[in-house]
């Protein structure tokens, strides 16, 4: 078995071994992962934070030891706080890196860094909201996870990843965690309102807000109205996403 860790910026991860392939997630700096499967250019790993399997390019990725890899506790974690925060990499030359990277292993990396750094703490989970109103008007792309790109799940993932709670990759993921609330008026901000298609299948997933408000990526991160039949579009006056269920996780 092998073990990577992620040194650069910012690096997709596809669902096949092609970088023609569907980005479907990301890796940022300082994650890392156990690698599964190995091709001449590409390896299949499974991203030790949430479980998420995917392939990634080798050339994106530093090789680490078994011993150091079970050395990184993510009960201890700590990540840039910062939308960008640089690295100082082995040869002195600068590298930003995007809000929620992990930037505990730098010394693994011959890296050093000198900026914000906050350790997620599980506070009061109205502070999501708070979390995730950084990420107003960020691009939707899908697999993105960072406030230059982003995708519904990957959003919040990374709000809840900020504030020291763990969920799930997808949409279809974290729609199976928690407890299901029957009613909105049952909803605290910081709850997930999750979505569905024409044939039941959850494919969006947003953060409830107050007074019926839900704030979640479609196009951009942006704040709509939401009822009983799911996500209103004032700009647009019809409703874009129909609502499943309402979740709360924590």
């Amino acid at each position: 078995m092998q073990y990577g860790i992620c040194h650069l910026s910012i690096v997709p991860l596809r669902a096949s071994a092609s970088h023609e392939s569907e980005m479907t997630s990301q890796l940022l700096y300082g994650e890392y992962f156990k690698v599964l499967e190995e091709r001449a250019h590409w390896s299949r790993i499974r991203n030790v934070f949430d479980g998420f399997e995917a392939w990634i390019d080798k050339k994106q990725y530093t090789i680490i030891e078994e011993s150091e890899y079970y050395s990184l506790n993510e009960d201890d974690i700590q990540l840039s706080s910062d939308l960008i925060e640089y690295i100082t990499d082995d040869k002195g030359l600068l590298m930003p890196i995007p809000l929620g990277s992990v930037i505990n292993f730098t010394k693994i990396l011959g890296h050093k860094f000198e900026g914000e750094i906050a350790k997620p703490v599980q506070v009061n989970k109205g502070n999501l909201i708070n979390t995730a109103i950084l990420y107003l008007n960020s691009p939707h792309i899908c697999g993105g996870k960072t406030p230059f790109g982003i995708d519904c799940s990957g959003f919040t993932q990374t709000v809840y990843k900020l504030n020291g709670y763990q969920i799930k990759r997808t949409a279809a993921e974290q729609s199976k965690q928690g407890e299901a609330l029957s009613f909105i008026e049952e909803s605290e901000p910081g709850d997930l309102a999750f979505f569905d298609d024409n044939e039941g299948i959850i494919n969006h997933v947003g953060l409830m807000m107050k007074d019926n408000y839900i704030i979640h990526v479609d196009g951009k991160v942006r704040i709509d109205r939401i009822d009983h039949s799911g996500i209103f579009n004032a700009e647009l006056k019809k409703h874009t996403h129909k609502l499943r269920v309402i979740k709360k996780i924590i």
